[in-house]
């Protein structure tokens, strides 16, 4: 902390809630986890109080070693380390498969790691934007994410539609932050026949509001369209059953709650319904054709999509960007999302009560109160001097994001965030507002 850092000791209350917040993290089952993962300093050499895993989880202790083996058998192996090494790298993305199907509630052969979330989300459009002359709108939200907004843009103008008219965005009533459910349901009714794609976000990524993914896809599938799920937001923050919901296809990156590293390789889900049909149009590359042939190449000039996910590839798999992903899914493997959900609602409800508690005007919490319908995030609307009250808790060695106009967002994330690190930050706002 700097020299002008609020002192949380002054008050007997701040005490009594600081003896609640260690009681809580002496309780906590997972608080060793947080052993794994590298914390940043502040600027006083001490660890920060991290709150942004929302928009880059933090390392693995174990991914440096994992990528050093890989440099290790590129440089004793060479072009034969793609059978030979210690994890082949032809089928290096095959370790994914599974741990990367659980936190996503698939099955194994709906999940390829793959490319980043645009890109992904480029080659899903081409297969499930399918427009017709009478069938041809886009349902997304606002706000959503700018890049799923300037894929879709970019596809509709493709097809030959005006995106004016072509894309429907369903927005918060006058006077509040968040979708209603039976908007969105209603929206979709009203749409009807003219819908061929909703895309919409897990959780939205300025309000942090969980959706209703199997109760929208429901809604979709009774029009007659398709539905695909941007998880960002969700992936790695809250369960998640793509499967039993009948998703069609969703995208996520793994650099976020997933820890997998900046720019880091992205996740693809194509329900086992499309991806074993191999007629579905797509953009080809060598390494989603039939294993089989793969490597007979010119002699086998007709591209065969492999059934699953995996037909949807394009390139052989960065084995270097791969491997922090190994290192992150094998925690979540380990510990499952049930535990951490269960460690999320408290951890985050408790910042919520201690945000309440500071009764200042000076922001608000724009985040859904029911814990159902939000992940770890509360994003708090700053009315007055937001970045200068974002630069301030930086000072004070708290790291958390802004959104513009004046949307700071603070996500506790179970995996490495304590019941202390929230009371810090609660006392520590509480003197700067």
């Amino acid at each position: 902390m700097s020299d002008n850092a609020p002192n949380p000791t002054k008050s007997p209350s701040a005490v009594a809630d600081q003896t609640e917040a260690l009681r809580l993290d002496n309780a906590d089952p997972l608080t060793k986890l947080r052993d794994r993962f590298h914390i940043p300093n502040a600027c006083d050499g001490a660890p920060c109080l991290y709150f942004a895993g929302n928009s880059l989880g933090l390392q693995p202790r174990t991914a440096k070693a994992l990528l050093d083996e890989e440099l290790d058998d590129w440089a004793s192996l060479g072009v034969d380390g793609h059978f030979e090494g210690r994890r082949p790298w032809y089928s290096y993305h095959e370790r994914l498969r599974n741990s990367g199907a659980r936190l996503v509630g698939a099955i194994p052969g709906e999940v390829v790691v793959m490319n980043s979330l645009t890109v992904n989300l480029q080659l899903l459009l081409v297969s499930f934007y399918r427009p017709t002359t009478s069938r041809f709108r886009i349902l997304m939200e606002d706000p959503e994410f700018p890049s799923d907004t300037y894929a879709v843009k970019t596809h509709l103008k493709f097809r030959g539609f005006d995106p004016a008219e072509s894309l429907v965005v369903i927005r918060p009533r006058p006077g509040e932050h968040t979708l209603r459910h039976e908007d969105i349901e209603t929206a979709i009714a009203r749409e009807g026949d003219r819908l061929a794609l909703v895309l919409m976000s897990g959780v939205n990524f300025v309000t942090g509001q969980l959706f209703d993914m199997a109760r929208i896809t429901e809604s979709a599938h009774r029009v007659g369209t398709l539905t695909g799920f941007d998880l960002a937001h969700a992936a790695g923050n809250v369960p998640i059953r793509l499967h039993d919901w009948n998703v069609d296809f969703a995208v996520w990156c793994n650099y976020k709650y997933l820890n997998s590293g900046p720019g880091a390789v992205g996740g693809c889900f194509v329900h086992e319904r499309h991806g074993n049909d191999t007629s579905i149009p797509r953009l080809a590359g060598w390494w989603g054709n039939d294993p089989a042939t793969r490597f007979r190449m010119q002699l086998e000039p007709e591209f065969i999509p492999k059934p699953g996910a995996d037909g949807w590839q394009v390139s052989n798999p960065p084995i270097f960007s791969l491997a922090p992903v190994l290192a992150s899914y094998d925690i979540f493997h380990e510990v499952g999302m049930d535990a951490l959900r269960e460690k999320s609602i408290k951890l985050t409800g408790y910042l919520e009560t201690l945000l309440i508690r500071i009764g200042s005007k000076r922001f608000e919490i724009i985040t859904p109160r029911d814990p159902a319908q939000r992940g770890c995030q509360l994003s708090l609307l700053v009315h007055q001097g937001a970045k200068e009250l974002l630069a301030a808790l930086h000072k004070n060695g708290v790291i958390c994001d802004f959104r513009e106009p004046n949307v700071i967002r603070v996500a506790p994330v179970p995996l490495y965030n304590s019941f202390h690190d929230v009371w810090r930050f609660a006392q520590i706002l509480s003197q700067l507002v």
